[in-house]
């Protein structure tokens, strides 16, 4: 393996390029652009084969990346925002036809207020689109996660389109030292696609057709419970990726000092490190307190997340969105864990970053001090 130190959309487009997709479908949109400037780059010196196509939007961009996808050819494509939002017609064509697309999003706030910063609204907006959904928390996860979305995606059993989520800006354009694996070991990660589900002239086949009311639901159902598949996959995946690169990810989601901890925050992206910080310094000072950081929201690591917290006396939900007039999107699929599982704890909303405001030391602190005192069902932060 080689070190470098990459930006989270360089390190992005590493993995991208380890993985060998046969066609780049790009539309630039910040902070996303730097993604696909590093894959063209690739495509133009010679170490990525690949068709590099520059669509005219990001609607053609998944448009495109559906019709290399339908011939059998391993597809990806980025976005962010408003681009993404413009994708979702796209989205549900892709996953309704079982064609496995790896996208990553750069997060950022959606408009009106214009603004290209950092926030989860653009893909959490899109939960119900039977998309895979991951978000990595640092350079390196979105590097590792390049690679195992396709092992993903591809599966007989799975084959479903995965969205790799990097905040924008706080992960997309800040610099780490990332390993790259050699294309050798990628290489012994990552076969060649292959698949039935394609055009095929010596076996013709209808795909992305008409079915009426007495079929239809035959096929939501097969992709609801491919989704479900996924978490068995999604292990199968990171065992083979620690057999191979040597470094280990926890599944669903990744817990920290919530063994014995009274107090729970629940959190995703890149926040998370600040929050285990806290953590730490609050458990300095004699609480118990542990952190739960949400590696996939589809599917909802619904029995891992009970397991995590069952025994603490009340948890906290920080998320960067919100489903204007209710709550936050992610604190809705806690408590319906939750509830399901008969846990009764106290249970709090904390919504912040929008736009990309920080969410401070200080705020982290406030929110775990609210989260044992009791705090109101949904809480701005620093309104």
């Amino acid at each position: 393996m080689a070190k470098k130190f990459l930006s989270g959309d360089e390190a992005f487009a590493e993995g991208v390029r380890l993985a060998r997709p046969q066609v780049i479908s790009a539309y630039p949109i910040t902070p996303q652009t730097i993604v696909v400037e590093r894959l063209s780059e690739m495509v133009e010196n010679g170490s990525l084969k690949s068709e590099f196509i520059h669509v005219e939007s990001e609607h053609s961009a998944l448009s495109c990346a559906i019709g290399a996808s339908a011939v059998g050819a391993r597809a990806f494509t980025a976005t962010s925002s408003q681009g993404l939002l413009y994708m979702a017609e796209c989205l549900l064509y892709a996953s309704g036809g079982r064609f496995p697309i790896v996208m990553m999003n750069a997060n950022r706030s959606t408009a009106l207020p214009w603004n290209i910063y950092g926030d989860q609204r653009d893909s959490i907006s899109q939960l119900d689109s039977d998309w895979i959904q991951a978000y990595a928390e640092n350079a390196q996860e979105g590097l590792d996660f390049a690679l195992m979305s396709y092992y993903i995606a591809e599966h007989r059993e799975v084959s479903t389109p995965f969205m790799v989520n990097l905040d924008g800006f706080v992960l997309t354009h800040t610099y780490e030292t990332v390993d790259i694996p050699t294309q050798e070991l990628a290489d012994e990660y990552l076969p060649p696609y292959e698949t039935d589900n394609r055009l095929d002239i010596e076996n013709p086949k209808n795909l992305a057709f008409s079915a009426g009311p007495e079929h239809n639901y035959i096929f939501k159902y097969k992709e609801h419970r491919a989704l479900l598949r996924a978490k068995k996959i999604i292990a199968e995946a990171e065992k083979h990726f620690a057999e191979i690169f040597g470094r280990k990810y926890t599944g669903l989601l990744e817990t920290y000092q919530t063994e014995d901890a009274e107090y729970i925050l629940i959190t995703l992206g890149s926040i998370a490190g600040l929050c285990r910080e806290i953590a730490d310094f609050l458990r300095a000072k004699g609480k118990k307190i542990g952190v739960v950081r949400l590696r996939y929201l589809r599917p909802f690591p619904t029995e891992e997340l009970v397991s995590a917290v069952k025994n603490a006396k009340a948890v906290g939900v920080l998320e960067k969105d919100i489903s204007f007039g209710n709550e936050g999107t992610v604190f809705t699929n806690v408590n319906s864990a939750l509830f399901q599982a008969g846990i009764g704890i106290p249970s709090y909303n904390f919504i912040g970053g929008l736009g990309g405001k920080n969410i401070s030391h200080k705020d982290i602190e406030k929110i775990f001090d609210l989260i044992e005192k009791g705090a109101e069902h949904i809480n701005f932060i620093e309104i």
